[in-house]
């Protein structure tokens, strides 16, 4: 897949320029490596924009058409504003064909629902990489590198080892490691049942409500135990002080 895209020489620096020329919508950039001296250039925003959110522009051979040329770069860093959908600087680097050139390419994976892990136990894959590096010869870059999980099996991972890589294309070795790219893990599910035992007075307004005839009590309205007891020795202590009063009279007589 050959990608082109149009640049134009930047005469201006610094960042009054880069801001005026965002403004008057255009992105500042620049194009190094190779042979020629880097050279700032400005192109399109909104092409630019609209070719990054594409994948295959962040891992290819692009041809940048420049006074009426064109070379072979690669798109190394693009610089985005902190919360607007505004670029703000791109790094680009001339490719050399007779040499090996180092680029992070995408993974795609296929078969993960037809695999063993998910269609008979239910797993779930993970993905622990999304991007591989590699090293290769600029016409041997691929677009992106599949991963089959055909037959990922719970409890295994496929290995960065397994990966059948294009003809020319190299990762490179770390030591002894060997990165996980893709897992399958089997949900679990934990329940928990809490059951809270009713305070008593509300077990007791919940007999009260339930029993036949009874009357609900007014909201906030509390019982208070004995207090018709208390009222009965009330009138009985008052009858004892009118016998003992009138007793005093009738022996004054």
């Amino acid at each position: 897949m050959s990608i082109e895209f149009t640049a134009f020489p930047r005469t201006t620096e610094g960042r009054g320029a880069s801001r005026r020329m965002r403004r008057a919508g255009k992105a500042p950039g620049i194009v190094y490596g190779g042979t020629a001296q880097p050279e700032p250039i400005e192109l399109d925003h909104n092409a630019l924009f609209h070719a990054l959110r594409t994948e295959a522009f962040h891992a290819s051979i692009l041809t940048m058409k420049l006074n009426g040329g064109s070379t072979k770069v690669l798109l190394r860093t693009v610089q985005m504003h902190p919360f607007k959908n505004e670029i703000l600087h791109v790094d680009f680097q001339r490719v050399d064909e007779n040499r090996k050139i180092h680029m992070k390419v995408p993974l795609h994976f296929i078969n993960g629902e037809t695999s063993p892990a998910v269609k008979v136990s239910g797993a779930i894959v993970s993905h622990v990489l999304t991007e591989l590096e590699i090293t290769c010869l600029p016409k041997d870059l691929p677009e992106f590198i599949e991963v089959d999980l055909s037959t990922l099996d719970v409890g295994n991972s496929v290995h960065v080892s397994a990966l059948k890589l294009p003809a020319g294309v190299v990762v490179p070795k770390r030591g002894k490691l060997d990165p996980v790219v893709a897992a399958a893990v089997v949900p679990k599910a934990i329940v928990e049942e809490v059951v809270e035992a009713a305070p008593e007075g509300e077990e007791a307004a919940a007999a009260a409500a339930a029993a036949p005839g009874a009357v609900p009590a007014a909201p906030g309205a509390e019982a208070k135990p004995g207090a018709e007891g208390k009222g009965a020795e009330k009138k009985e202590a008052g009858k004892e002080e009118k016998k003992k009063e009138s007793g005093k009279e009738d022996r004054k007589k």
